[in-house]
């Protein structure tokens, strides 16, 4: 059987551990973030995105990562005071992982060996790279960085709508 985003777990912001099959048959879009990065106003469209269409079976997963530029320094509880504060973020938030190298969450290593980036490369260049799932679990488009969450509506809209 084919591996799917569904097949993986994670630790929440709080601790707790959850298995993305409570997601499926949800249309995902997953993202390694920062709180200090030049990208870290995405959050803001993160939210949109989510108000928008959490009804329509869709969610945004954010990793927290300090792989790029020491940009994530503060610990779990730090992260999610800065996202509430800031951004009151109400999609999912998880603790901080890492999305390149010898200790790369599983997840993520799956995401980047479904949908490579610039010039086929399998590493994470920068914060804010995103995945998106479709209903079935299975990395359909990475966007790089530069890609504001508001610019990937119609793309999600498809897939929310039964593209596959």
């Amino acid at each position: 059987m084919d591996k799917s985003a569904y097949d993986f777990s994670a630790t929440k912001n709080d601790g707790s551990e959850i298995s993305l099959k409570e997601f499926a048959g949800q249309v995902l879009l997953i993202v390694n973030t920062a709180s200090k990065c030049g990208f870290t106003y995405q959050y803001e469209g993160l939210e949109k995105l989510y108000q928008q269409y959490s009804s329509h079976g869709f969610s945004v997963l954010a990793f927290p990562c300090d792989q790029f530029g020491h940009q994530e320094p503060g610990n779990d509880e730090e992260i999610k005071q800065f996202c509430n504060l800031n951004y009151s973020i109400t999609f999912p938030l998880f603790k901080k992982i890492e999305v390149n190298g010898d200790n790369t969450h599983p997840l993520f290593e799956y995401l980047k060996s479904e949908a490579r980036g610039l010039l086929a490369s399998k590493r994470i260049k920068w914060n804010f790279t995103k995945f998106l799932v479709n209903r079935e679990g299975k990395v359909v488009r990475r966007f790089s960085p530069a890609f504001k969450p508001e610019s990937l509506t119609t793309e999600i809209k498809r897939y929310i709508n039964g593209a596959s």
